[in-house]
């Protein structure tokens, strides 16, 4: 893909990634004066636990009300905050799991809301979604690993 395409997509606030790499879309977003986070979504396996990551990647006050409307918010408050705009970067969003199939759907529809939100007041809002599929099955007699990504030991 070429800068100006990247650009192009960047400036219409859906960047395709399957189109350009993670490092290469928030470093072209930093360079466009974009404030750029990471939300990580493997672990994610619900809703709630998606939104729990942006809250997470973009640092957002313990209040945060975990719905939709709580998310649109958090995006258009953020936003405001920067000097530009911002950028996202949903890694690994497992929107092939039954529980998260139509949440994908919801949340890339309030990202598209907070673009329209960012062009009202002299902002810029992208976001790009790293679809992973389903999530691996669990197997017999290994906990999957925490929100956290650390397992106490036991001793």
């Amino acid at each position: 893909m070429s800068q100006a395409q990247f650009k192009k997509m960047l400036k219409s606030g859906v960047v395709d990634a399957k189109a350009v790499s993670e490092d290469e879309a928030l470093a072209a977003a930093r360079e466009a004066g974009l404030t750029a986070f990471v939300v990580d979504c493997d672990r994610a396996r619900s809703r709630s636990a998606v939104l729990r990551a942006v809250v997470k990647a973009v640092d957002f006050p313990e209040y945060f009300g975990g719905n939709l409307d709580a998310l649109y918010d958090c995006l258009c408050d953020t936003m405001l905050d920067q000097k530009e705009g911002l950028f996202l970067w949903f890694r690994h969003l497992h929107s092939g799991d039954p529980a998260l199939a139509e949440e994908a759907v919801a949340i890339e529809a309030v990202c598209e809301d907070a673009i329209e939100f960012a062009n009202n007041n002299d902002r810029r809002f992208a976001f790009a979604i790293q679809h992973a599929g389903r999530h691996p099955d669990p197997e017999p007699g290994i906990e999957p690993t925490p929100y956290s990504g650390h397992r106490e030991e036991s001793l």
